[in-house]
């Protein structure tokens, strides 16, 4: 039985909640490693504020790519059905034909660096549909007021979408809602079945 995707529990956690969603999302409950789920919760939040708070700016880019590492090995190691590719930089983008693209038709997902309010913030894309928009997970549970046409809110779909946003908008180098912004800045990783398509 497939979970449905979940909500961040604050307003830092929503890297680790996107790992804990791709996972979600590629199996079932029972399949899911109670190991993997304690790396991905102890490792997500690595970054502290300006007063030393910890977790209180998020998840780091070195965190992200620690976890899609430890991830391949732990496939790779323990015999579980799970392969992580880390993507940065121009590198990181999404378009017809490239990687993540592939990933996606192929019924694997991707954690995605992006903004949100110009913000940094990380969504779980999880599908390619129709007219050049990608189905994503934005973790963050809030009404969104969009001032710019190619996103919009998706119902029905807890288990796979939450919104739907062309590619295009994903791949704007500002800090508009869902860009990712100037290549320097971004991050994906990619997660895919090995056994089978999801």
């Amino acid at each position: 039985m497939k979970n449905d995707l979940i909500h961040q529990s604050s307003e830092y956690d929503c890297g680790p909640t996107c790992l804990v969603n791709a996972l979600r999302f590629l199996y079932e409950r029972e399949e899911i490693q109670p190991g993997m789920l304690q790396r991905i919760w102890i490792m997500g939040n690595d970054t502290c504020c300006e007063k030393g708070g910890p977790g209180c700016r998020g998840t780091s880019r070195a965190s992200m790519r620690y976890m899609a590492d430890w991830l391949r090995e732990y496939g790779r190691n323990c015999r579980f059905p799970v392969d992580a590719e880390f993507l940065c930089d121009g590198d990181a983008a999404v378009a017809p034909g490239n990687r993540v693209w592939a990933a996606l038709e192929e019924g694997g997902c991707a954690v995605m660096r992006c903004y949100a309010g110009e913000i940094p913030h990380y969504v779980l894309l999880t599908a390619v549909l129709p007219h050049g928009e990608i189905g994503l997970f934005d973790p963050y549970a809030e009404d969104p007021d969009f001032r710019e046409a190619g996103r919009r809110v998706v119902t029905g779909f807890p288990k796979q979408m939450n919104r739907a946003v062309r590619y295009d908008l994903l791949n704007r180098t500002d800090k508009a809602d869902y860009a990712m912004g100037e290549p320097a800045e971004r991050e994906i990783v990619i997660l895919r079945r090995t056994d089978r398509q999801a």
